[in-house]
């Protein structure tokens, strides 16, 4: 009987054969050098110097954003992050679960007798474990600098945000493995409790009806949750789809190749769905196209998931932006503009395909004749219409929860929240002409801090986020609406033709320009 590092080549403990075959995998040639993990550290703390610490200064030498004053206000908040965060690891486990493996592992393994319970069911539990410490630290660190919490000299309110903490930790990574391993009817059922759940203990704590242990109560639901949760969930990862799985597992590595060479954007578009349905609704029953209008709505309609999440990113975006405008604390209205700007901001990429499409149709030669005025018309139509539709009736509802106004008041938010989406819809443009990544990007920059140039690359990534917290801030600080409108017009110019230089556009000669070839 041969051994291989100690390990037996016929071994009996299905723990100790996964054992052998990562640690084996652990040790091949391509894996991350000592170099590599420095420089990722490095990086990591730089980027901490320079972005992290000036924002953690400014945040707690002001005003805490959000008070809890009360227990009933810290309930009701609890339930709010609570049901967002178990929310948002479902949606991610959708995508990328604890389960995804490297390809080659994953195919190793499944190439044995072993149960998927021996293999998964381990690597789950780790990762379950890393996620849940990542959650706990992410939340008290959220409370630390967002809240007053730990500025009362009540030690049971603190304790109680403690312990509430430590339930997110729990039930976050449970949630983010059942977002993985169950249906999605399973899942839609799981976020409806959710919301349930999150009601009845906000107006339980919130309404001063337990006193001052609403608190115990949100932390004792999560806790209970999080067990119950993970019984289901773990026992369902030895019925797990193992064909699926490895298509998700090829897809995270093609999606992380793409991302650590400096291309984030074509590793988000893997994750795009495939539009479905509704083909022949894209012609006239006489055969001839539909307008252009017509054509994005139904384009909108074939990716329904896509749809949905932004008609609810716009409707959130643009009211949380209008009260924004109209909100006559600075500071608060400051936060609200950008988290509103940043919402629609996200919601405008989901909300049809045409981006994507001008893209393509913009780096590749317009073979057919068609002028390059006609082609943005016939793509962007639909989302700048949807985009200022859907911001602009949200506004309006959110501006009646204010009204009335002071005098001059509405007319400056109308013209404010109308140039926030102009400079939105460029950012946008800018974003989603992006190709690959510029090679003198990649040139080292020279500082007393070291080399920058990751910096440049990552805020490459996120240059339409960017744009768009830039813009809000600098428009924050014009004296006056019309002077805001004017920076809001300016940058939006600017990303529109550094968009089109991106796909070569604007180095093209006057014809083919035109679109005549």
């Amino acid at each position: 009987m041969t051994t291989t590092d100690g390990i037996t080549a016929v071994e009996a403990d299905p723990r100790a054969r996964v054992h052998a075959v990562r640690r084996r995998y652990a040790r091949r040639g391509d894996r991350a050098t000592v170099h590599d993990r420095a420089y990722t550290i490095y990086l990591t703390a730089t980027l901490g110097f320079v972005y992290v610490v000036p924002v953690v200064h400014l945040v707690r030498t002001s005003r805490a954003l959000v008070s809890l004053d009360s227990s009933g206000a810290a309930t009701s908040v609890a339930c709010l992050v609570a049901a967002a965060v178990v929310w948002g690891a479902q949606m991610a486990g959708r995508f990328w679960g604890p389960l995804v493996l490297k390809p080659f592992l994953l195919y190793v393994f499944m190439s044995t007798d072993l149960s998927p319970t021996h293999y998964l069911g381990t690597i789950a539990r780790r990762r379950l474990a890393y996620a849940g410490l990542g959650t706990l630290l992410a939340m008290c660190t959220a409370a630390f600098l967002l809240t007053d919490l730990f500025d009362h000299s009540e030690a049971v309110l603190v304790a109680q945000g403690v312990a509430v903490a430590v339930g997110l930790g729990a039930v976050a990574p449970v949630a983010w493995l059942w977002g993985q391993v169950r249906t999605v009817r399973e899942n839609l059922l799981l976020a409806s409790g959710v919301a349930a759940a999150a009601v009845v203990v906000a107006l339980l704590g919130g309404g001063g009806l337990l006193g001052g242990s609403g608190l115990w109560l949100a932390a004792g639901v999560l806790v209970i949750s999080a067990a119950v949760l993970g019984r289901v969930a773990f026992r369902s990862v030895r019925t797990v789809d193992l064909a699926r799985l490895a298509r998700e597992s090829a897809r995270a590595a093609e999606a992380q190749t793409f991302a650590w060479t400096g291309t984030l954007h074509h590793a988000l578009d893997l994750y795009r769905p495939e539009p479905r349905g509704h083909t022949s609704a894209l012609v006239r029953p006489d055969g001839r196209l539909r307008g252009y209008l017509a054509q994005g709505a139904v384009r909108a309609l074939r990716t329904r998931g896509r749809a949905i999440a932004a008609a609810v990113f716009l409707t959130a975006g643009g009211a949380v932006l209008t009260l924004g405008l109209v909100e006559p604390d600075a500071r608060l209205a400051t936060f609200s503009w950008a988290a509103g700007a940043a919402a629609v901001y996200w919601g405008s990429g989901w909300v049809g395909e045409t981006w994507r499409g001008l893209r393509d149709e913009l780096t590749l030669a317009p073979l057919f004749g068609e002028w390059w005025g006609g082609t943005l018309a016939r793509t962007l139509v639909w989302p700048v219409v949807a985009v200022a539709v859907t911001v602009g009736a949200a506004g309006g509802v959110a501006a009646l929860t204010r009204w009335p106004l002071q005098d001059g008041r509405a007319a400056d938010a109308l013209l404010l929240g109308a140039a926030s989406v102009v400079l939105v819809l460029g950012a946008r443009f800018l974003r989603e002409m992006k190709t690959n990544l510029p090679i003198e990007l990649l040139l080292p920059v020279i500082t007393p801090l070291g080399d920058l140039s990751g910096l440049r690359v990552f805020v490459w990534q996120f240059d339409g986020l960017v744009v768009v917290l830039i813009g809000v801030l600098v428009m924050n600080e014009m004296p006056t609406a019309t002077g805001a409108a004017l920076v809001a017009l300016g940058m939006a110019a600017w990303s529109v033709r550094a968009g089109l230089r991106r796909t070569g556009w604007a180095r093209r000669g006057l014809f083919t320009r035109l679109g005549r070839v």
